[in-house]
């Protein structure tokens, strides 16, 4: 190789390298999403679940409302 060769083929293996790191780097983040994701989701359905038992306990502690006057009237 001529010496002009030398630089541009050392930056082109630089290059390559560079872009195999981001290549491995955008699949260690993609794969972290992915499992950021799949806890959002196993949150959610507990928040919903904890929702419904915390709306039921409610309705069975809310004390009804008397629809008769009481005996001093």
């Amino acid at each position: 190789m001529s010496s002009t060769e030398e630089p541009a083929t050392s930056r082109i293996e630089d290059l390559e390298i560079m872009v195999a790191h981001q290549a491995q780097t955008i699949e260690e983040l993609s794969e972290e999403l992915r499992r950021a994701f799949e806890m959002i989701e196993r949150m959610q359905r507990s928040l919903k679940g904890l929702g419904e038992r915390f709306e039921a306990l409610e309705a069975v502690a809310t004390p009804k409302a008397e629809a008769t006057k009481p005996p001093h009237y």
